[in-house]
């Protein structure tokens, strides 16, 4: 019988249910896709350094699930509290008509066991479906071979989302029998009757709040976003508890202020239905404080997460084509060559390149970076206390540079006898040297005195890598230049191969020869000196495998986030409108017309919504203001493509959640006319 009525019960309230079985089902795929990237790739041509980065990535996200199960597991909760909330007249009944609270605690068990199996086994199935699109959006971040792929099903996260689930429905099912035994038959019979007063906070008190918060929170974002050079761990923890708690007193005084402003407004507040839907916004904004709070950091910490990890990962496969255009880069701090190295070792470097050149680094111990900005120097201390100024400045003969040039497919430059030019780049410290480089600065290199060909800096670097992180290196006349005051050297080219196949096999070759010579030759020096080799496979695997860790841990993250916000909020109006029901049949009877209601339910819904989205958009702001300073090392060239993409994920879900809501709401109000 209990099963029967169970049953009965869900099919009854399957409009109750469908923001709750929705978010369910699109948690549950969103755990099993996101923990099933490690099996799903494993049909995968990947390399073994991918394959690494796989593993790596598969760990970061069983760690981040922890944390997303406990989100998710929060959200159940307070979604079951929604619909135990909603069948209060239903509980009266049973218990006027003899059930006992351990019957109805058996319902509930019932129906949650039902409701988990099914959102289990749906949730499971769509995202066992969407994990094979993941595959192929792993196939476009690692540039891998998609040929041996097969349809595959994780064992593993179909399991460790069966058990973090059923843990979850678990605690929900405890709640609710302790929820059950506190029922009380005459509250459960009077909650419909219940009305909530608004309680008009002091406006007085509400303005001088608003004021001093926002002027805090002004501090806070001008420190954050402007002044971010002079702060350190314990400053940026300030300001962030300064940003928690100003958008909790921001919310608390506008909910207080909202209702005062629009009844001081008299001909919009009696306008139409405007006195009733902005009583009604009032009296849920001023219930919610808390969690418009959370959720508008929620919301923050979404965009500003999804907009960093998709900036990241834009950045690093633009600046790959750029900032690598050769196969490999041997470097020896040694004045000797490194061509004279290897022969050393009697081995032809050259033999398994195509094309090559060499090139010498040199420094002069009194010419430094702060030498170098002259009476820009202070300027720049104050701008970057944390940049090292007393080291040596990258010196490189022009003539050499030139071969690099024209091996990395640019043009070549040119300069007087009495030229420099600097080449940078890495925009932050560009900056400073542009600034220097304005007031026509003179420089002594060497016991040459040069000035500066251009005011500003050239776009350019000599290392390859992944990230523009060229902080300088000064290009001079070959004559300038010393025999004895080499800091170190470096071979580039290109492998002598042209299928994929050929170039791993001569990397292979070439790093065995390198990892020899260079044990050898470090074994024996007298000083402190070092060799690396840098190649452009090896660059490519770790910056597209560092991309597609930070965008799939951003949109895992960023994704749950937006689901929780959705889902409080929606399933937050709908239990207010459940309240308010006798409110609209009330406006019916006094001939209000169905298209008023409707619009005052979306303007009650649009603004529920907007609020705390309102405010994360303006925290975002300036949260990305700090965050293009990080990501500078990256490039930040792709962020307005980033917030685009990150804009159509939160109108999609958001938005989504919004949709249902407002729906359901006038659904609602339609259903008990």
């Amino acid at each position: 019988m209990l099963f029967k009525l169970s049953f009965r019960n869900m099919r009854r309230s399957m409009r109750d249910y469908a923001i709750y079985f929705f978010t369910l089902i699109v948690g549950v795929s969103i755990f099993y896709v996101f923990n099933a990237v490690g099996d799903q790739t494993v049909t995968l041509e990947l390399s073994e350094s991918q394959n690494e980065v796989i593993k790596l990535l598969n760990t970061a996200i069983s760690g981040v699930s922890v944390f997303v199960a406990f989100v998710l597991a929060l959200l159940i909760v307070y979604a079951s509290r929604f619909l135990m909330k909603r069948r209060n007249q239903e509980f009266a009944l049973y218990m006027l008509l003899g059930m006992s609270k351990g019957e109805i605690s058996g319902i509930l068990l019932l129906e949650t066991v039902l409701v988990g199996i099914a959102s289990m086994v749906t949730g499971l199935v769509l995202g066992i479906g969407l994990s094979q699109l993941m595959s192929a959006l792993v196939v476009n971040l690692f540039e891998a071979d998609m040929s041996s792929y097969r349809f595959m099903v994780s064992g593993k996260s179909a399991a460790m989302t069966v058990l973090y689930f059923a843990v979850m429905y678990l605690v929900v099912m405890v709640l609710n029998s302790a929820a059950v035994t506190r029922m009380q038959l005459i509250n459960l019979m009077q909650s419909g009757k219940k009305s909530e007063k608004i309680r008009l906070k002091n406006p007085v008190l509400c303005v001088l709040i608003f004021v001093i918060s926002a002027v805090a929170l002004g501090v806070a974002y001008y420190q954050v976003g402007w002044n971010y050079n002079k702060l350190n761990q314990n400053t940026l923890l300030v300001y962030i508890i300064i940003g928690v708690v100003t958008t909790f007193f921001i919310f608390w005084s506008v909910s207080g202020l909202l209702l005062r402003i629009i009844m001081s407004m008299k001909n919009t507040y009696h306008r139409g239905l405007n006195a009733f839907t902005f009583r009604q916004i009032s009296s849920s904004v001023n219930t919610m404080v808390f969690s418009m709070t959370v959720i508008c950091l929620m919301l923050f910490v979404t965009i500003c997460a999804l907009t960093s990890a998709f900036s990241i990962r834009n950045a690093m496969n633009s600046n790959l084509e750029e900032l690598c255009r050769v196969d490999a880069q041997i470097l020896f701090v040694s004045e000797e060559s490194t061509s004279d190295i290897y022969e050393d070792y009697g081995y032809d470097i050259t033999e398994d390149y195509r094309d090559y050149t060499e090139l010498s680094v040199y420094g002069d111990e009194a010419f430094t970076m702060k030498e170098s900005l002259g009476a820009k120097y202070e300027e720049a201390q104050n701008a970057y206390p944390f940049m090292i100024f007393d080291g040596r400045e990258d010196v490189v003969g022009i003539s050499e540079y030139n071969n690099l040039r024209k091996l990395y497919g640019q043009e070549p430059l040119s300069l007087s006898e009495d030229e420099y030019i600097v080449i940078s780049d890495f925009d932050a410290i560009k900056k400073v040297r542009d600034s220097a480089l304005e007031d026509g600065s003179t420089i002594t290199v060497f016991g040459k005195e040069l000035k500066s060909k251009y005011d500003e800096c050239v776009d350019g670097y000599i290392t390859i890598g992944a990230q523009p992180l060229n902080t300088g290196v000064f290009i001079v006349p070959d004559s300038v230049l010393p025999e004895n005051e080499v800091q170190y050297t470096f071979f580039v080219g290109n492998y002598n191969g042209d299928t994929k196949e050929e170039l791993a096999q001569i990397e292979e070759a070439q790093r065995n020869i390198f990892e020899k010579i260079s044990t050898d030759w470090i074994a024996v020096q007298t000083d402190a000196s070092g060799a690396s080799i840098n190649t452009k496979i090896d660059i490519y695997d770790s910056a597209i495998g560092l991309g597609a860790i930070v965008a799939f841990l951003g949109l895992y993250i960023g994704m749950v986030f937006l689901v929780a916000c959705g889902a409080i909020l929606a399933l937050k109006e709908l239990s207010e409108h459940v309240d308010s029901l006798p409110r609209y049949e009330m406006l019916r009877k006094i001939g209000v017309e169905e298209k008023d209601i409707t619009h005052s339910i979306f303007r009650q819904v649009g603004i529920f919504f907007l609020l705390p989205l309102v405010l994360a958009i303006i925290h975002s702001v300036f949260g990305m203001k700090f965050s293009v300073q990080v990501l500078e090392i990256f490039g930040t060239d792709g962020i307005a493509k980033s917030i685009g993409l990150t804009s159509v994920i939160l109108a999609f879900i958001y938005g989504g959640y919004f949709i249902v809501t407002f729906l359901t709401c006038k659904g609602d109000s339609s259903d008990r006319m």
